[in-house]
């Protein structure tokens, strides 16, 4: 296999999931986030494993970071034939009488704005190659969630535009987008939430390598195959 994945939000959770994945599966694996220590970590899991990463430390709302993180890829890999978007970000301010807008402006930029930069930056690649792009999004973007937050419900919900603008555009060059929208999930990201689940509520809640296993069936499908949206949640979330 020839195909180059290059993954945000590598360093935990769905992320990592996913990248450990594909990267089982044959594919050469790019790590992105903000902190090393961790992607050196998911990088290590996939090697032992006899899989191929790198390490592509980025800050996912640095434009100027954006364009040097794809250029580190591909000189270490090869062309990016395929993304997987998992970086992601919250506040415990979540309601109209507590947020910050600095914070708002982080999450929106984070959640949407880079998600929107990445795939520019690798479209050539994508285009020449078919590509699958899985951003993962929330059930909060598939459904209003009142205590999603104000930013987080807002950018996770343009989300999905974003993708079927993709498909729509870009379906001619075999490009295919899929807005996958996992509910609760026993992860680093709920440290984010105001009150934080206890180890009761996390028992029955989606894991990881849950949502591993769905990026790499969206990944897996054949080229005349586009699963545009997958929305996935623990049987115990109403």
């Amino acid at each position: 296999m020839n195909r180059v994945l290059w993954v945000t939000g590598a360093g935990s959770g769905m992320g990592r999931a996913a990248a450990i994945s594909a990267a089982a599966s044959g594919w050469r694996v790019a790590l992105s986030g903000r902190r090393e220590e961790p992607l050196n970590e998911t990088a290590a899991a996939i090697r032992d494993a006899g899989g191929t990463a790198t390490v592509v430390p980025l800050d996912v709302r640095d434009a100027d970071q954006i364009a040097k993180a794809h250029a580190s890829v591909a000189e270490a890999l090869g062309p990016v034939t395929d993304l997987v978007l998992a970086a992601g970000l919250n506040s415990p301010r979540r309601a109209w009488n507590d947020q910050s807008i600095a914070d708002f402006t982080d999450i929106v930029n984070t959640n949407l704005v880079a998600v929107a930069a990445i795939i520019d930056a690798a479209l050539p690649g994508l285009r020449q190659n078919a590509g699958n792009v899985v951003v993962v999004s929330s059930f909060a973007g598939w459904r209003f969630s009142p205590n999603a937050g104000v930013a987080y419900s807002a950018s996770k919900t343009a989300l999905s535009a974003l993708c079927e603008s993709l498909n729509a555009q870009e379906a001619e060059h075999g490009v295919r987008a899929c807005n996958l929208c996992p509910g609760d999930v026993d992860s680093d990201f709920l440290e984010m939430r105001p009150n934080v689940p206890d180890s009761h509520a996390r028992a029955v809640m989606l894991t990881p390598d849950d949502i591993g296993r769905a990026v790499q069936f969206v990944l897996d499908s054949p080229p005349h195959v586009r699963i545009n949206e997958l929305v996935i949640t623990p049987t115990s979330q109403h």
